[in-house]
């Protein structure tokens, strides 16, 4: 039998829900005597099995007693794990016994999750899924719902994440299972708790205690205050949080259940550690620690250490806080733990700043900022607050039902009440009729307009479209240089920094200021085609003259990578086009050139002219492009970009901005690319002939 995710690890921020099936479900004891009482049974059975002169390693019930073996060592041995849980696939698939593959596929996504791994870990759990969801087995289905909503959560993803407990929870109420209505809407709660909408998650923490009560089981009710006490804490209410803390400790002591215990120590040396009562932290998250020495617990040791760099930063004891931060950021990168990683970073930052160690200091101030705009994606907080509008609609669906039912039971008395009489029956057929007729005509207007605002919808979402790519653009893209520059600046006016180190930062702060000023004009024209305010003016323009201003206004950049750039393109070779557009599309294509060649190569600048128009090419020798990258470069609705040799970056619009100007002037824009050999970008524009002149 398999019980996937049996002791799920603790989210960064400490209230991912951790069950412990199999002392729950096998013994009913819940403890982690238990689960090592649980592990030597198992190991009996498997021993007793083995002699048997009908042994076979593909029978049913060798499978399943391997799985929950591996289940129960999950945090004791993982390497054991892997390899356990390939043995179980292997037997299964020669004994073809589909719940034995959901099984190992299962511990093998729990394998990669425990590293960080989440692509690994959700790419196996949802092949499990498939398998569990053909043989429609509804409690392998929910556990591994979760699972991936968890993997999801863990790399940041919120949105794809609350799809899948949204999902569970649909499941869980159709099939009754309580234990995962629970865990699923905890879950949600946690997810409203990072995103500090403490609220909305604590209506969703009033639905788990109403279950939980159902349940009656007090190990259950332990690990939710365990969760609050997290969560009020984060709020500022340290007066709950200390209650629901204390009472999940008298639990977990009495039931000797190592793993929460740890937990809710780590949560109770937060609370004073929010009061700046820092010995009394550093005793909780000391007596934390001594557990975690006997747990494998990676993802909660985040919390820890970086909970008790932040009590001996209070204390003054920078060095041992560098070291506890410095531990729990090692952690951090080792499971791709993107907010330990983020909240790591704010503490190094503070320990370097007051250390007076101002490079280091304003490294982990970047990755701090960088880390936080991804965390605080537009997605996720669109996932959220669609949840929250789903909740009101459901609210208003039922009232609405409700009213419906009264006006159903109004109808039927009025109904029975013209039975009775005949000619009453006969007036409300002709009301009846007239009605219809006016309904008819009435459902006419409707369609009409329906269709109307069908179009306007659609418009309105394009805007939103444009809007929201602006807005990321500028929250992503601008943002992060500028609180470099301002976290600069304030170094040096707080006279943190000297003259000398302020100078030693000009030539980065100068590629952060050329970056903006480049994106602000490529993002200013795309804003302008998007809105529909650019209109296309050709005229004669010398392309020759473009070519050079832009190598010109690029030479700094060339030169700094030691690039060299031939422009063959002859005097005179006059086009038809709006020349503001055309100068766009030539500097962004010199541009990513520049960004994806290596230093000392080349970019070749060449017009050829053929019959009625000039083709254009701009060539390096850079990086290349791979086949599935050429087709997503010029695409609209894509954003796609990535970084240069030199870690440049770019917003994704330089090449669909390209190929819409391009478009606008009757001309047509391609990439003829090799990996590793380089690019060769084509575009055409129409010659400058005596009918375009008349024309102008």
């Amino acid at each position: 039998m398999f019980y996937p995710n049996t002791c799920c690890v603790l989210t960064k921020l400490g209230l991912k829900k951790l069950f412990v099936f199999l002392g729950l479900m096998l013994f009913c004891i819940p403890s982690n005597w238990a689960q090592q009482h649980t592990r030597d049974s198992l190991h009996n059975e498997i021993n007793q099995l083995k002699a048997k002169s009908s042994f076979s390693k593909n029978d049913s019930t060798y499978i399943n007693l391997l799985s929950e073996l591996g289940s129960s060592i999950r945090y004791l041995n993982t390497d054991s794990v892997l390899i356990i849980s390939k043995e179980v696939y292997e037997y299964s698939k020669l004994a073809d016994y589909p719940k034995g593959k959901v099984a190992a596929l299962g511990l093998i996504g729990n394998y990669y999750s425990d590293r960080g791994d989440n692509p690994d870990a959700i790419h196996h759990y949802k092949k499990a899924y498939e398998i569990a969801k053909e043989l429609n087995s509804n409690p392998q289905m929910l556990r591994l719902l979760n699972d991936i909503a968890g993997a999801y959560e863990y790399q940041g993803d919120y949105a794809k994440a609350l799809d899948k407990y949204m999902s569970g929870i649909l499941l869980a109420t159709k099939v009754k299972d309580s234990i995962m209505l629970s865990i699923m809407n905890e879950n949600i709660a946690n997810l409203y708790s990072s995103q500090h909408d403490y609220k909305q998650a604590l209506e969703f923490y009033e639905k788990v205690k109403f279950i939980n009560n159902k349940l009656g089981d007090k190990i259950f009710t332990a690990e939710t205050n365990a969760n609050l006490a997290s969560l009020y804490a984060d709020a500022g209410n340290y007066d709950y949080a200390m209650f629901h803390a204390n009472k999940s400790i008298s639990v977990f002591e009495k039931a000797k259940i190592l793993d929460w215990l740890a937990y809710a120590y780590e949560v109770k040396g937060k609370v004073y550690l929010k009061q700046e009562k820092y010995k009394w932290a550093l005793h909780w998250y000391n007596q934390s620690d001594l557990l975690h020495k006997k747990i494998e617990d990676k993802r909660g040791q985040i919390d820890l250490y970086n909970g008790m760099a932040q009590a001996y930063y209070g204390l003054n004891k920078n060095d041992l806080a560098k070291t506890h931060a410095q531990r729990a950021f090692q952690i951090s990168n080792e499971i791709n733990s993107i907010e330990g990683k983020q909240q790591c970073a704010k503490t190094l930052y503070q320990i370097y700043k007051e250390k007076e160690q101002h490079t280091e200091a304003l490294a982990f101030h970047e990755l701090f900022q960088h880390l936080s705009d991804t965390l605080s994606r537009d997605e996720n907080k669109k996932s959220l607050g669609m949840l929250q509008t789903e909740m009101i609609y459901q609210k208003r669906q039922e009232q609405l039902v409700l009213e419906n039912e009264k006006k159903l039971a109004q109808q039927q008395n009025y109904i029975n009440l013209a039975i009775v009489a005949i000619f009453i029956f006969i007036v409300a057929l002709l009301v009846r009729r007239k009605i219809d007729r006016k309904q008819k005509k009435f459902n006419a207007v409707l369609k009409t307009k329906a269709s109307i605002l069908r179009k306007r919808e659609l418009e309105l979402k394009e805007m939103n479209r444009t809007k929201d790519k602006m807005f990321s653009i500028i929250g992503h893209d601008l943002r992060s240089p500028i609180g470099a520059f301002q976290g600069i600046l304030r170094l040096f006016n707080d006279k943190e920094m000297s003259g000398e180190e302020f100078l030693e930062q000009i030539p980065k702060l100068s590629q952060d200021v050329n970056h903006i000023a480049f994106t602000l004009n490529n993002l200013l024209s795309w804003g302008h085609t998007q809105m529909k305010g650019a209109v296309t003016k050709p005229s004669l323009v010398a392309l020759d003259n473009l070519v050079i201003d832009n190598i010109n206004l690029l030479s700094e950049v060339a030169n700094h990578k030691s690039l060299k750039i031939v422009n063959k393109i002859c005097p005179n070779t006059l086009i038809w086009s709006d020349a503001n557009q055309i100068d766009v599309v030539i500097r962004n294509l010199i541009s990513n050139a520049l960004k994806f060649t290596s230093e000392k190569g080349m970019i070749t600048i060449e017009a050829t002219e053929k019959n009625k128009h000039w083709e254009v090419s701009i060539r390096d020798t850079g990086v290349g492009m791979d086949l599935e990258t050429q087709s997503k470069i010029f695409a609209k609705n894509e954003n796609f970009t990535t970084y240069g040799t030199n870690s440049e970056k770019g917003t994704g619009l330089g090449l669909s901005l390209c190929k819409e100007m391009v478009e606008k002037n009757n001309g047509t824009i391609w990439v003829e690319s090799t990996v590793n050999r380089g690019s060769c970008f084509y575009f055409t524009l129409p010659k400058a002939e005596r009918a375009y002149k008349k024309t102008a």
